[in-house]
């Protein structure tokens, strides 16, 4: 008997060795924060077929996979992969080729750059983007004389950093065919004693905007995949680039199916009657890397350039209100002709003034819509109990935490005492939805995923100011902010099935850091390094 039970034994070992399925990968030995629904922490995952097959403890996955790949984590914290719910990422591609005028100091050291790049390049039109007049000693405006002296012939196009006001010099203003009679709707032509200072705010800038050379596929082929480059290494696995036109998106599908780009990407389109006819008529476009569903929208322009819509005036500008980019009529009927499809409307809304038209018009035009997820981007400033809007299913708040640390300097000078207390307001608006994705509008902040859960959690700069935190009653708790850069922002996008938590049936997008940011001292999360970025199992 003792030797039928020995023989019994083997060869249930024996079997049991058989009957260890193949897999692409085992992940081990990790601190593993999987997001699903009880926040629960494992150590391994198998992987197959680019998605997580099963979720469970190291030895349980040894001894019931077999892989070609094993990783030991060496008790690494290991994330899903993030999601950058609001950027630029075509943008960013392009500004590497651009002059980079973000930090500096003073118009003399913008001037400088400029000047470092010209010799270097010596471009026929002269772009730049990154200056913030905020950062300087002299806030003023700056004027276009110098760059008039310096290139008479050269056009030169100079974008502040938010995107929405520009200096510009004569010749580019000659070319776009702007003088000081000029009039555009949605914006503003900045004059000192009758004459053009070169400063465009908002729509006036789109004249411009129109005579900019335009990339060759090779460029634009470039500007994608150095922008995939520096997003894979900050540990990005999806971007939310807020609005493409047709051929770009069409090349960044091509480039995807070619195997080039890997980077997963929900794209809006661009509100421009040749997206609206093509896109609504031809309805979602979705693949595994792919996602055209939703049309983004100017409401108004931005706070740091005064354009943001405001409902009482500027603290620092008398009877200056900001303006909408957009007419009401024309927003509200846009709106209804959205809502006839199967899109989402992604809305760039600023000012309590904006704010308040959109959340309005959002709830009036699917008052009878379920679970369509219209997104307001930035939601930046809500006052008047608007926050309230955000308890409808239907809308979302979509907004960027390092914005916060990035104008706590001047915000309150532009909206005074009441009005901050409802701008930046994250918690605010998390209580109202139930869920709020985080992105960081890249190129116009950093790109690094860390710094955006640094700033949501801690409101403060690198340096540590200020203590306590900006208005740090609206801070994020770290299980917020991680939701909020994965499984809220997949669900913003309507891919929660599909990413945003390491769980079964999902993609293997994940990553390995060298701290474990849900613990790890907060002075120490912006050092933190990603260690490898995986998307489908794999490692870009």
């Amino acid at each position: 008997m003792k030797n039928i039970s020995l023989l019994s034994i083997i060869f249930l070992v024996f079997a049991c060795q058989q009957e260890k399925k193949q897999v692409d990968a085992l992940v081990i030995n990790g601190q593993v924060y999987t997001v699903d629904k009880t926040f629960s922490i494992a150590e391994a995952f198998a992987i197959k077929d680019g998605k997580f097959v099963e979720v469970g403890t190291s030895e349980t996955l040894k001894n019931s996979y077999e892989a070609d790949t094993i990783i030991d984590a060496q008790g690494k914290s290991i994330f899903p992969g993030f999601i950058d719910a609001h950027c630029h990422f075509y943008g960013l591609g392009l500004q590497q080729n651009r002059v980079d005028l973000t930090g500096t100091t003073s118009f003399n050291d913008m001037m400088k750059r400029v000047v470092d790049f010209q010799n270097q390049r010596n471009t026929t039109f002269l772009l730049g983007r990154g200056w913030d007049q905020n950062d300087w000693e002299n806030k003023t405006y700056p004027d276009k004389r110098l760059l008039d002296r310096l290139y008479p012939r050269t056009p030169v196009a100079l974008t502040r950093i938010d995107g929405h006001a520009m200096l510009c010099n004569q010749a580019a203003l000659d070319l776009a065919g702007i003088t000081k009679d000029t009039k555009v709707e949605g914006g503003e032509i900045l004059k000192s004693k009758g004459e053009l200072t070169g400063v465009l705010i908002d729509n006036p800038m789109e004249l411009v905007r129109a005579i900019f050379p335009s990339p060759t596929k090779k460029e634009q082929i470039k500007a994608l995949l150095e922008a995939q480059t520096i997003c894979k290494n900050l540990g990005l696995t999806t971007v939310d680039d807020a609005g493409l036109d047709k051929p770009v998106i069409e090349l960044i599908d091509s480039l995807q199916q070619a195997g080039d780009l890997k980077m997963r990407m929900y794209a809006m389109i661009s509100n421009s009657n040749e997206n609206l006819d093509y896109y609504l008529s031809k309805g979602k476009i979705k693949t595994d890397k792919l996602n055209v569903s939703s049309v983004k929208v100017y409401a108004d322009g931005a706070l740091g350039s005064r354009g943001a819509a405001l409902k009482e005036p500027y603290t620092d500008a008398e009877n200056h209100f900001g303006a909408m980019i957009i007419g009401l009529e024309a927003y509200e009927k846009l709106a209804n002709r959205i809502a006839e499809s199967n899109y989402q409307m992604n809305t760039h809304a600023i000012g309590d003034s904006a704010n308040t038209f959109v959340l309005k018009t959002y709830e009036k035009v699917l008052k009878t819509q379920k679970d369509r997820r219209w997104r307001v981007e930035h939601a930046q400033i809500i006052t008047d109990n608007d926050f309230n809007y955000f308890k409808n299913s239907n809308i979302l708040p979509s907004v960027q935490p390092t914005h916060a640390t990035s104008d706590m300097y001047w915000a309150e000078d532009r909206l005074g005492e009441d009005r901050i207390h409802g701008a930046y307001a994250y918690k605010e608006l998390l209580k109202a939805s139930g869920k709020i994705a985080l992105g960081t509008d890249f190129p116009i902040e950093k790109v690094s995923p860390l710094l955006t859960f640094y700033a949501a959690v801690t409101r403060k700069d690198l340096e540590g100011y200020p203590e306590g935190g900006f208005n740090s009653d609206n801070a994020l708790t770290r299980e917020e902010a991680l939701k909020g850069m994965t499984i809220w922002a997949a669900y913003s996008n309507f891919e929660e099935a599909e990413k945003g938590s390491i769980e079964v049936g999902k993609f293997a997008d994940f990553i390995i850091l060298d701290n474990d940011i849900m613990t790890v001292n907060e002075k120490l999360i912006p050092e933190t390094k990603v260690l490898k970025t995986f998307i489908a199992g794999e490692t870009l």
